[in-house]
């Protein structure tokens, strides 16, 4: 059997925020200790919030929206592997990682996964993330799927999200907000899909990795 392994970050509105995003809240409309006859709950949140999936229009004016992502693209094999003591995910990081000609998913796992331990911990600038260079080597190998273990793909100081806008004009599906502390680096089927949110730039999901 295989093992699953789930490497969705839980869905609190204490989780930390991109600078700007609007704060999520999570509340009863009708609870049966108040004399409902049933629970029922509302959420409100940025599409960017937890774990969740960047569409193509979030940086590129006419592209693809969250409910237009192929789903082929988001089951199947992928490989994770590992680059700490980093903060930019460099070419020479990639290339180091002896990443298997022909794969379409990877995930990226780094010391920001370690946070993940609080998820009520504050907002970090200084995460690890992808450099626009390193982007331009997963759309030149054809990666279809890039996943990473923070709020964002792109360093905090790519200010001209150069980063997103490679990866998402070749229409490479973002998977942001992984919790990969679990999964050791390897072979993997990741599923991972957003919810259906007609005509929206982003949107929240479920991701596990089963074993291979």
């Amino acid at each position: 059997m295989p093992e699953m392994i789930d490497i969705t970050v839980p869905y609190t509105v204490d989780l930390p925020l991109w600078p700007g995003d609007p704060k999520p809240r999570m509340d009863f409309i009708k609870c049966i200790s108040n004399g409902s006859r049933c629970n029922v709950s509302r959420i409100e949140a940025g599409v960017h919030f937890g774990t969740h999936l960047d569409a193509p229009c979030h940086f590129i004016e006419g592209g693809k929206s969250v409910d237009e992502l192929d789903l082929a693209v988001l089951v199947g094999e992928c490989i994770l592997i590992e680059v700490s003591d980093v903060q930019a995910i460099t070419t020479q990081h990639l290339q180091n990682a002896a990443i298997p000609p022909g794969t379409e998913r990877l995930l990226i796992k780094t010391k920001n996964s370690q946070l993940w331990a609080n998820p009520k911990h504050k907002f970090k600038r200084d995460f690890a993330a992808i450099t626009p260079d390193a982007a331009k080597w997963i759309v030149e190998n054809k990666i279809k799927l890039i996943g990473i273990d923070y709020l964002s793909v792109q360093l905090f100081n790519d200010r001209v999200s150069t980063t997103h806008l490679v990866l998402l004009k070749a229409e490479t599906v973002i998977v942001e907000a992984l919790d990969l502390r679990l999964p050791a680096p390897g072979k993997y089927k990741i599923t991972c899909l957003p919810l259906k949110l007609v005509g929206a730039d982003g949107a929240p999901g479920r991701a596990f990795l089963e074993t291979i």
